[in-house]
């Protein structure tokens, strides 16, 4: 897959774009050359050894169990620290000795189990499995095949089993993946919270109930937390056991791929939160010792153990590791369908401190020298070089909070490969204003600063906060700014108190100006739109296993004596608004005003003219706001809506008329009406829809 012409060149062929863009990486360029290398040298090999990384990246087709087409069972595995390897289950009344694996090359293992005599395979689907390890020392370990497709926990058990997926009749894609979307607008979610009863939700209950009520409110793209499995409910998903299993807890894989297949049906691009970053330290139904070493899929010693996370680090230099984790994607992509990944903890992989004690400023120096761990980052260059030229539609996301430069550049010009990173420091922003800073004090250049802050044609995915807040601990935007009285006076049959008011009326301008300024992208975490009350908490000892906490009140929204209901439909329309104009597939804004005393936003972006008032108590008359473009203007969406839990104070039937006035740096200008703690969309109605910035 293009090796030739990657190692007859080790500069990337197109980094002298790349350093044109930013002339202040041009004293790494050795660095970008070395990692180029690593990254054709890897390519290379696999050609060589593999007969290429299509091959290469198919495993997941040939390790771990795979039924033949005369009815027998093939198994591999790779254990380099076993002295033997054996397959014990229902299947052989779990004999540990009558079904050895034979040793390969390069500590590869593999089995081959005939058919029966009416060609049925011995192994059949529902089968409890456990692959036997005798380890150096003569014990005999019971492992699950890291590459197992389904793994299920019986109740009142503590490890989970094994279990044979290989149905008659498997799930059929009924309906092709949506066209890369230009305009993404990410509803974050998690399948066992999904639903207003405490108890894990299902991939069923996500399917028929939670993908409408996304597709209502103009999300176009589902990003799924916690399905790979992972023992731990409360981890949130990211310590995961099995690699290639969907989560049992929800239901079967083919219920899985029916919620993607239906997600499919209504437009909806479907992204796998991927944790490739670390894994779970259980060895009984995990990764951890599974030849009976500490290393195998790992780091020895202390490298590979992550202080913070208690977890394991994958040793990405090594090549069944690459092959593991390569696999890993494909079969995601190809088997489920899914759309792309939001790779997480990317930080974490790409230096030797994981961003431990470590913080980052900005100086370049930061990103590149012996810190950095090439070898992971290697692997995401491999990672994206292979999903983009076997599933050019797929998109990928890094969660990289240090802002590693060309991490969303193309591997050619010496970038990692990402389409876009999360703009991380947006949600601290907001935490940060609204801790520490009364209304008054509120510095609008700095928020600006934070919205627009990002690197030259890298995109970003904009979010008013992350779903690490909603959980117990820590404070949702909503639960900030309401606090307490979110308890007693969300119903309309109450007075609205000024903490009900002020946290309604910023929820919304917080979100819309994270929106509209903020990125390429926009993500919102499942129940965040309407101001989800209380906080996210797991069962866990410490709550004796109470699932009280461990869902969402979708059904707040419905009623129509809650508040609740306003914020919801604010952020709709908000999303239907930016579907209308694209907004986020546009240039970056041009902000025209940032007035500190009066508290005032303005800026135009994809022909829309925004303007923010976040002063707490003064409103203006005939404020004055420069426009590129003449003509009338209109409103298109206004936070003071009272569908929006709004007072009401604007007339839509008002019509705005520019005059040849320059004002801000801007060739013409508008006078407006902007009453406190208030948002407005306008549109110049004599221009055709996206003529303007």
């Amino acid at each position: 897959m293009a090796a030739a012409v990657c190692v007859a060149s080790l500069l990337p062929p197109k980094l002298p774009q790349l350093l044109e863009r930013d002339p202040y990486l041009v004293p790494f360029e050795t660095d970008f050359q070395r990692r180029y290398s690593l990254f054709c040298n890897h390519l290379k090999k696999i050609e060589e050894n593999e007969g290429g990384l299509d091959k290469f990246s198919k495993s997941y087709k040939t390790f771990g169990i795979s039924q033949l087409a005369d009815g027998g069972i093939y198994c591999k595995e790779w254990a380099p620290g076993a002295e033997a390897v054996f397959l014990a289950g229902d299947f052989n009344g779990w004999n540990p000795f009558s079904h050895p694996y034979k040793k390969m090359e390069y500590g590869k293992w593999e089995l081959l189990i005939p058919p029966g005599q009416n060609g049925c395979p011995l192994v059949p689907h529902g089968s409890r499995l456990k692959v036997v390890i005798r380890a150096q020392n003569g014990d005999l370990l019971y492992r699950i095949s890291p590459w197992a497709r389904y793994v299920i926990r019986d109740e009142g058990k503590v490890n989970y089993d094994w279990v044979h997926w290989n149905p008659p009749q498997s799930y059929i894609h009924k309906h092709p993946s949506p066209k890369r979307l230009k305009s993404l607008r990410i509803y974050e979610s998690h399948v066992g919270i999904a639903s207003p009863e405490g108890k894990v939700a299902s991939y069923k209950n996500f399917t028929y109930n939670v993908l409408p009520r996304i597709k209502d409110l103009g999300y176009n793209c589902v990003q799924l937390m916690a399905i790979m499995e992972h023992a731990y409910y409360a981890s949130f998903g990211y310590q995961v056991t099995s690699f290639f299993a969907a989560s049992s807890r929800y239901g079967t894989p083919d219920d899985l791929k029916e919620m993607i297949d239906v997600a499919h049906s209504m437009g909806i691009t479907v992204l796998l939160d991927v944790v490739h970053s670390h894994a779970s330290k259980n060895s009984e139904d995990g990764l951890n010792k599974f030849d009976g070493t500490d290393s195998c899929f790992f780091h020895s010693g202390p490298k590979g153990t992550h202080q913070l996370w208690d977890s394991r680090l994958f040793d990405y230099a090594n090549w069944e590791v690459l092959r593991f984790l390569l696999s890993n994607l494909r079969m995601w992509i190809e088997d489920y369908r899914f759309d792309g990944f939001r790779f997480d903890g990317v930080t974490s992989m790409l230096y030797h401190h994981h961003g431990i004690g470590t913080g980052f400023s900005g100086d370049y120096n930061e990103y590149f020298g012996l810190h950095v761990d090439e070898d992971a980052l290697c692997y995401l260059m491999l990672a994206n070089h292979m999903i983009k030229f076997l599933h050019p539609e797929c998109i990928t996301i890094a969660e990289d909070v240090s802002g590693m430069p060309a991490l969303c550049r193309p591997v050619a010009e010496g970038g990692g490969g990402f389409d876009y990173r999360l703009a991380m420091a947006i949600p601290d922003k907001w935490i940060q204003i609204i801790k520490e800073l009364k209304d008054e004090d509120w510095n609008m250049g700095n928020i600006v600063h934070t919205l627009t802050n990002r690197r030259y044609e890298e995109k970003y995915i904009a979010y008013a906060e992350s779903h690490d807040q909603a959980l117990v601990g820590d404070k949702t935007l909503a639960f900030r700014l309401m606090d307490a009285e979110m308890y007693t006076n969300m119903s309309v049959l109450s007075p609205l108190t000024a903490v009900i008011d002020r946290g309604i009326q910023l929820h919304k301008m917080i979100r819309l100006i994270t929106h509209a300024l903020g990125g390429e992208s926009y993500l919102n975490f499942m129940g965040n739109e309407f101001g989800h009350p209380e906080w996210l908490d797991f069962p866990r000892i410490g709550n004796n296993e109470s699932y009280h906490y461990a869902r969402r009140q979708f059904n707040l929204t419905e009623d129509h004596l809650l508040r609740y209901r306003f914020l919801n439909a604010f952020d709709r329309d908000m999303n239907k608004l930016e579907e209308r104009f694209g907004w986020l597939a546009s240039p970056p804004a041009y902000v025209s005003e940032k007035h500190e005393a009066n508290k005032v936003i303005a800026f135009e972006r994809a022909g829309l003219l925004f303007v923010f008032n976040f002063h707490p108590y003064q409103s203006y008359v005939d404020y004055r706001v420069g426009i590129a473009d003449p003509g009338k203007y209109k409103i298109l969406l206004d936070s003071d809506d009272g569908e929006y839990g709004g007072h009401q104070r604007l007339d839509h039937s008002t019509e705005y008329f520019s005059e040849e006035y320059p004002h801000n740096y801007r060739p013409n200008s508008l006078m407006v009406y902007i009453p406190s703690r208030v948002a407005i969309v306008l549109q110049n109605v004599d221009v055709p829809k996206g003529s303007s910035l």
